[in-house]
């Protein structure tokens, strides 16, 4: 405090006053009054220092000034340095205290969202449930201060040493809410989630042990216990994933998460859903739980109902789609179609006989050769007139001509001798007799060059273009490009007929070689495209869209044609829906979809899984998300997409390998352990399947027992002996059963085999007696490969993997115009007959047994040659001549004749140019 002093008093004729701090006041006492200021005001208090006295003017709080007077310049000057530091003192106070006000009110909802997480986190472990996305997805919503400036203040706040030091005395509740706050919660959910699993596999191990026949593995319970709003299960071939999917239904029920009619099973077809309906039913039921209440359905009947509860009234499924009839029905109105417009039977005929086949790309028509002409030993491609040519584009112009009715001659000696030193004689590609006229057919793109990798190729067009013109020959010419564009045929037409020749287009002339693609296998590719095209809702222009931005392929006029034909099928097949007042499958999925996402109808279905997930068309994908859109809702989907062989049932493998594009974030589990295969034989399979980098990665492994080899393959030279080779193996077979060294898996069980045909008529190479000769040991069955999917038999017979049309793989089922109906490109080479591979080979519990033609070898069979060192060997046991092309690896070597000597050369020759004599070859290689 300071006041005036009495001698101050006395020389300035002042009255008494004092002044005195008083927190954030200053307080002046005078004449018995009292009067305040503020301490932050700078201009509160001023002292005007005299020669022995200062003046001091006091700022009331109201804005009034007292003149205080008569303190000693010494004192007075102490009284405003006491102020000033007083000054500074309390605005640190103030703002230490403002700060931690400030850090306390950003503090707080950090310790009330910690609680709300610290006590979901307890009720997750008292209800024994595993912490979902959707979860941690509601934490991270409210999670306080996370972003925008509060964010930036409370970090900047604990960086503050004072505010650091309050904080430390803060109780360990309110420190763990700003650790929690800072950190990323997903690897905390992640371990609880893995410290839950831990725990229910011991909790919940008499329950997992007895659940299902056999007790769970641990790969399973994972796939069980892990409860996450989207979970995709990738189930190796014979690893119990219908077992998983019963014991996740159980599970579910004994833990409370759901009650059992709101668990709903989808399945691919009637057979898988009555399946999962009976387990449900035997395995749940002596467990106590209500299974009858748990649904279990195909998509389709699914559909249905929700279109009728949608809308008050279920629709009529179109009675010819079930058992096939489908085919049969689009048959019968394309039948139709061409009786009625000429003008599309001409466009129909023209595809089917012609242009059944795509084109590969340019510089490769001459790759991947399916046929061997006997006589010229020559490797090729086979013509309807049953001639071998050498390139893809070669044949279908021999097609063409064919179907037309046109005479040739293919690569006929041409009519002047002109074999020199540096030059064989001249064999252009087609002669018209009739006309006396030449052809030939030249690898040229749109600016007229050849592939670069055919080389000297321009000189040899020279050198021909040269001796026509020397010798006066009529010559016509096509190009590669002129074929993709159409123009060729419209070449030929014009050059041919104004020569005098009358083309005669017969679909029905008998063709003395490659048949033409089947009335009814064009059908199904075209049921195949209109159940793709509906599924994923294209339009025909989206269609013609598609390809003219060139998304698919590069045989733009074949893709046209295509289209053209479409169009007017897919016209006559709605027409036939509305006549009948009837919905297809395809109708019933997207309809059910639309009524799910406009809100006419509700889901009660809390756990929905899904059964062969790999098989999903984008309908079944829209329709389950529309079921699972609401939170609290859980997807279960298993499946394996190295098993996705039901393209031509409306199947897109992307919907499982995009999963999360589809359904949001997911947990993905593999049940990587197979109860069916030899470790050898999962060996041989999956690196063959994978060889697909599209494919998802897993290691199978199993612990059945070896029955070597885990595939045999054996060669015949020729079709006709298919039936009596299989024959001789099945007798091998038998007799090693009679002897004892091939035991059943059961005593007084038969060893089961199966013969998996490509197509349906592969059935005729089982042998007519086999039952009367081997049926007391022996129980043989036929199928195709798509209808032995979930199947298995302790011996495997694949009966003709061969190239060519109707091969394996197969070059209709892989036909790239699909991909105009297909929302995303499966781009890998035969990727679908790939997988359908795979799918044979995994049907067998012991061993697979491959049979194919000399000249005619699988690009399949060359692969595993080539990757595992399979034996080629007659059914004698008599190893083949039969080797790998050691330079492309694609073909196999064949016996060649040449001018100076014979050589070993390779079956994709010109494409690979190896060669070797056979002294050479005798004396560095030895031929298996």
């Amino acid at each position: 405090m300071w006041s005036s002093s009495r001698m101050g008093e006395r020389f300035t004729r002042t009255s008494e006053w004092t002044l005195l701090i008083n927190g954030p006041e200053l307080i002046v006492h005078r004449e018995g009054r009292k009067y305040k200021a503020s301490l932050t005001d700078e201009e509160a208090v001023s002292a005007t220092p005299g020669f022995f006295w200062s003046s001091v003017d006091f700022k009331t709080l109201d804005g009034k000034f007292i003149l205080l007077d008569g303190i000693p310049n010494e004192r007075a000057v102490a009284m405003t340095a006491a102020i000033k530091t007083a000054y500074s003192q309390f605005t640190a106070g103030e703002k230490k205290r403002s700060k931690l006000d400030e850090f306390d009110r950003l503090l707080a909802p950090l310790v009330s969202w910690r609680q709300i997480v610290v006590q979901d986190f307890e009720n997750h472990k008292s209800n024994h449930r595993w912490i979902a996305e959707e979860t941690l997805q509601g934490w991270d919503a409210v999670r306080p201060a996370v972003v925008g400036k509060d964010a930036e203040r409370f970090s900047a706040l604990l960086r503050d040493v004072e505010v650091a030091e309050y904080f430390s005395g803060k109780d360990q509740g309110t420190k763990y809410a700003v650790d929690l706050w800072k950190a990323d919660l997903r690897p905390t959910v992640i371990k609880r989630n893995e410290e839950h699993f831990q725990a229910e596999l011991i909790a919940c191990k008499d329950f997992f042990n007895k659940v299902e026949k056999s007790p769970l593995t641990e790969e399973q319970v994972r796939s069980v216990v892990c409860f996450d709003n989207r979970v995709l299960t990738i189930a190796s071939a014979g690893s119990g994933k219908t077992s998983t999917m019963v014991a996740k239904a159980a599970y579910a029920l004994l833990r409370k998460f759901v009650s059992a009619d709101k668990i709903l099973l989808l399945a691919f077809n009637k057979d898988a859903a009555e399946e999962l309906q009976q387990r449900v039913y035997d395995r749940l039921t002596p467990l106590g739980f209500p299974a009858d209440a748990v649904v279990a359905r195909t998509f389709h009947a699914f559909g249905l109902d929700v279109i009728g509860k949608a809308t008050g009234r279920r629709p009529s499924l179109a009675a010819w789609l079930d058992n096939g009839k489908d085919i049969e029905h689009l048959a019968d109105l394309i039948d139709d179609l061409k009786d009625k417009d000429s003008l599309f039977r001409t466009k129909w005929d023209l595809f089917r006989i012609v242009l059944s086949r795509d084109l590969p790309q340019f510089g490769k028509e001459e790759e991947d050769t399916e046929d061997r002409d006997r006589n010229t030993k020559k490797y090729g491609f086979r013509t309807l007139r049953n001639e071998v040519v050498k390139s893809h584009g070669e044949r279908m112009i021999a097609d063409w001509l064919f179907y037309n009715g046109v005479d040739y001659r293919y690569e006929q000696p041409y009519e002047h001798d002109t074999a020199t030193e540096s030059h064989r004689q001249y064999n252009p590609d087609f002669y018209y007799p009739d006309v006396d006229l030449y052809h030939e057919h030249f690898a040229f793109d749109h600016n007229g060059n050849p592939p670069p990798q055919f080389k000297g190729y321009m000189d040899g067009v020279k050198w021909k273009r040269g001796l026509h013109k020397q010798h006066k020959t009529a010559l016509i010419e096509t190009t590669s490009v002129q074929l993709r564009t159409g123009k060729a045929f419209a070449i030929l037409e014009a050059e041919l007929t104004k020569r005098g020749i009358v083309l005669d287009p017969n679909p029905e002339r008998p063709a003395e070689g490659r048949k033409p693609i089947g009335h009814e296998d064009l059908v199904k590719v075209f049921r195949t495209f209109l159940t793709h095209a509906k599924s994923n809702r294209l339009t025909d222009a989206d269609l013609r869209q598609r390809l003219h931005s060139q998304t698919v392929g590069n045989f733009v006029y074949r893709h046209e044609l295509f289209l053209d034909i479409f169009v007017e099928v897919r016209k006559a097949w709605e027409n036939s829906l509305a006549d009948g007042r009837c919905i297809d499958f395809e109708d019933m999925l997207n309809l059910a979809s639309d009524h799910m996402d406009a809100g006419r109808w509700q889901s009660p279905y809390t756990l929905v899984m899904v059964d062969e997930f790999q098989d999903a068309s984008w309908a079944r994908a829209r329709l389950t998300r529309a079921l699972v859109c609401k939170p609290g809702r859980f997807l279960f989907a298993v499946g394996d997409d190295w098993q996705s062989i039901n393209r031509f049932a409306g199947s897109d493998i992307s919907v499982m390998t995009k999963f999360e594009e589809w359904f949001g974030r997911a947990i993905t589990v593999r049940l990587e352990r197979t109860f069916r295969c030899p470790q050898s034989l999962c060996d041989v399979s999956s690196k063959f399947v994978l060889k697909n980098p599209s494919q998802i990665s897993k290691k199978v492994h199993s612990l059945e027992a070896e029955h070597p080899p885990a595939v045999e393959l054996f060669q015949v030279d020729d079709d006709e002996k298919l039936q009596d080779s299989i024959d001789k193996f099945l007798a091998g077979l038998h007799k090693k059963i009679v002897h004892g060294d091939v035991v059943p898996p059961k005593k007084g069980k038969k060893i089961s085999v199966f013969i998996l045909g490509r197509y349906k008529v592969d059935k005729k190479y089982i042998p007519d007696d086999w039952e009367k000769k081997y049926g007391a040991h022996l129980e043989l069955k036929f199928s195709s490969v798509h209808g032995s999917k979930g199947l298995e038999a302790d011996y495997v017979i694949l009966p003709r993997v061969v190239s060519g049309y109707y091969s394996f793989p197969s070059t209709i089922e892989d036909d790239p115009v699909l991909q105009l109906a297909m929302p995303s490109e499966d781009t890998y080479a035969f990727g679908e007959e790939r997988r359908l591979f795979y799918v044979a080979l995994t049907r067998a519990r012991r061993s697979a047994t491959i049979f194919t033609v000399e000249g005619r070898m699988s690009p399949f069979v060359v692969e595993l040659i080539n990757d595992i060192k399979l034996e080629v060997q007659g059914i004698d046991g008599k190893k083949s001549k039969t080797v790998p092309c050691p330079k492309c690896g694609q073909g196999t070597l064949t016996k060649k004749t040449g001018p100076y000597s014979d050589f070993f050369g390779c079956t994709r020759f010109p494409r690979c140019d190896y060669k070797q004599k056979i002294q050479e070859k005798k004396k560095s290689v030895q031929m298996v």
